[in-house]
C-alpha cells in the first residue's frame, strides 16, 4: 500500500484513534485480515465472524509489528476505531486507488472469472507492475484488500468481482472505478440466489455501467458469443471491443482445436494481426478466456505475438481449477474441486474426455468423480441429471457421484442415459470415493474431480495424490 499516516486513515475512513501515541506513524506494509500475515508497518484489519473475532488478535497483531488495528471497539493498542470495518475498507480502498495513476481492469461472469483474471494477469505483468486478485477473493473484503496492495510503482490492477445479487457490482466498481470493463459470460452460477438468467446479465452489466464513456478512456470487453452479454452494448457509454468465435468479434479465435493431450490450440486474430497460440492449460473453455485476456492486453498496448507467446507460456495461479498432475505411477489426477456450476462442469467433462483419448488407446481410462452443483434452485436436480447423462455421451469411462440427493440425481442421469454395472456409482462421501479409487485405479488412468467448494472434493484429489494406501481423508 501507499504510505499513509494514522491520522490519514482515520480521516479517510471517518473512524476515531484509541492508545495512538503519535499519529504521524505512517503504515507502510499491507493491510491484513489475519493476524498471522502481519508484516512491520502493517494495518490489521479486525473481523468478527461467526467463530473467530479478529479483535481478539489486536494485540498479537501489533506485536508482529502491526503499526494499528482497524477495529469497531477500543482494544488496548493503537486502533482506528470504526462503525462497520468493512465500509472502512471500502473507503480506504477508494481512496488509495483515486491518488495512483494505476490503470484498473475490472471482470466479472458466470464462469471463468479467476482463470480468466489469472490469464490477464501473466499478460499484463510483462509489460508492467501488475497487481491482481489473489485467488477468488472477489467480494466487498477481497478486492478492496487486493486494490490496497498497489503501489506508486503499479501500472495495472486487474481485479476480479463477484456478485450475489443486484448492485453487489455496482457497489464494487464504485470502490476501485475501472477503466476497463470485461464481461464474460452469463451463466446460471447462483440462479437460485438470482432467480434467473435474465436477474444475473442485470447485476453483471453493472460492470459496464460503471465504466466512464469512450471520450474518457473507458472500455467494455464483451462476449460476442453470448447473446446476453453482447446486448449490454446498450447500457455503457464505453467504447465496446468484442472478443470471441463469432465473425464480427474484434478479438477472436479461427481454426480452435483440441490437442491430443486436451489442450487448445487456435490463431488469433487482433486488429492489428494474427498469431497462433497454443495453451498449456486444458480444456477448449479456456479458449473464450484467453480470448477475453488477449482483448485486455491489446488494448493496452501488447502486440498480436506479445500475447500469443505469453498465453502459450502461462499457467495456473490459483489452486484447485484444472490442476493436473501426474502421479509416478502413471495415474494422472485432475483437481478442478475449487468450485463448480453447469457450465463449468460441462467444460471440465469435455476436457477430461481429451484428456482421456490417448490413454484410452494404452488401455488407460476417465474418471469423473463428481459432486453438488450448488446454489441452482428449482433447477437443480434437471441441472445435475444433464451432467451425468453428458458424462456417458462423451464416453466417460467412470462416474463416481459423491454426496447426498444431488449426487444422485447425477448418477441416476448417467443411469437414465445407459451406464449401467460398475460405470457410474453412487457413493455416500470424500472417504468412500477415496477408497474405491484406490482399489481400483491403474497406470494410464485420469481422473477428474469437481464439485462445489462446499463440498470439499478437493480432500479426494488430495488423498489420491498423496498416494497413500490405507489412512483416511484428512478435514478440510
Amino acid at each position: 500500500m501507499i504510505a499513509l499516516s494514522l491520522a490519514e486513515i482515520a480521516e479517510i475512513t471517518g473512524g476515531q484513534s484509541h492508545d495512538i501515541p503519535d499519529s504521524a506513524l505512517p503504515v507502510t506494509g499491507p493491510v491484513v485480515i489475519d493476524s498471522r500475515e502481519v508484516k512491520p508497518g502493517s494495518l490489521f484489519a479486525a473481523f468478527a465472524g461467526e467463530k473467530v473475532d479478529g479483535h481478539d488478535y489486536a494485540e498479537r497483531a501489533v506485536a508482529s509489528g502491526a503499526a494499528a488495528v482497524l477495529a469497531t471497539r477500543p482494544v488496548g493498542v493503537p486502533a482506528i476505531v470504526v462503525d462497520d470495518v468493512t465500509e472502512a475498507l471500502g473507503a480506504l480502498a477508494r481512496a488509495v486507488v483515486g491518488r495512483l495513476g494505476t490503470k484498473v481492469v475490472a471482470l466479472t461472469g458466470s464462469a471463468g472469472k479467476t482463470s480468466t483474471k489469472d490469464l490477464i494477469a501473466q499478460l499484463l505483468e510483462r509489460k508492467a507492475p501488475t497487481v491482481w486478485t489473489p485467488g477468488s477473493l472477489n467480494n466487498e473484503i477481497g478486492l478492496p484488500l487486493t486494490a490496497l496492495r498497489a503501489t506508486e510503482e503499479t501500472e495495472h490492477l486487474v481485479l476480479e468481482m463477484g456478485a450475489r445479487g443486484i448492485g453487489h457490482i455496482r457497489y464494487l466498481a464504485g470502490l476501485t472505478p475501472p477503466h476497463i470493463g470485461l464481461v464474460l459470460n452469463v451463466g446460471t452460477a447462483h440462479i437460485g440466489e438470482f432467480g434467473g438468467r435474465e436477474q444475473i446479465a442485470e447485476a453483471k452489466g453493472e460492470m459496464v455501467e460503471a465504466l466512464p464513456p469512450a471520450d474518457a478512456g473507458g472500455v467494455a470487453v464483451l462476449n460476442a458469443d453470448d447473446q446476453l452479454v453482447r446486448a449490454m452494448v446498450s447500457r455503457t457509454k464505453a467504447r465496446v471491443v468484442l472478443f470471441g468465435e463469432a465473425a464480427d468479434a474484434d478479438v477472436r479465435a479461427e481454426n480452435v482445436r483440441l490437442m491430443e493431450n486436451g489442450r487448445p490450440a487456435f490463431s488469433l486474430r487482433t486488429p492489428t494481426g494474427c498469431s497462433d497460440v497454443t495453451m498449456r492449460l486444458y480444456g477448449e473453455h479456456h479458449v473464450s478466456n484467453a480470448l477475453a485476456a488477449a482483448a485486455v492486453a491489446h488494448e493496452l498496448g501488447m502486440s498480436v505475438d506479445e500475447i500469443a507467446t505469453a498465453l502459450s507460456e502461462a499457467g495456473t495461479l490459483s489452486r484447485w481449477r484444472m490442476e493436473v498432475t501426474e502421479r509416478p505411477d502413471g495415474v494422472t489426477i485432475v483437481n478442478d474441486a475449487y468450485n463448480a456450476n453447469p457450465e463449468s462442469m460441462r467444460a471440465a467433462l469435455r476436457a477430461l474426455a481429451a484428456m482421456g483419448r490417448a490413454s484410452q488407446a494404452k488401455g488407460g481410462r476417465t474418471w469423473a468423480v463428481l459432486g453438488q452443483m450448488a446454489e441452482l434452485g428449482d433447477d437443480s436436480l434437471t441441472e445435475h441429471d444433464a451432467v451425468g447423462r453428458l458424462a456417458v455421451r462423451l464416453n466417460v469411462s467412470k462416474l463416481v457421484a459423491v454426496g447426498g440427493r444431488e449426487a444422485s440425481w447425477l448418477q441416476l442421469g448417467a443411469y437414465n442415459e445407459g451406464s449401467w454395472g460398475e460405470e457410474s456409482v453412487h457413493v455416500s462421501d470424500a472417504q468412500a470415493a477415496v477408497d474405491l479409487l484406490r482399489s481400483e485405479l491403474r497406470p494410464g488412468d485420469v481422473v477428474l474431480v469437481k464439485a462445489s467448494r462446499s463440498v470439499g472434493l478437493e480432500r479426494v484429489a488430495q488423498a489420491l495424490l498423496d498416494h497413500r494406501t490405507e489412512g483416511e481423508v484428512t478435514g478440510r
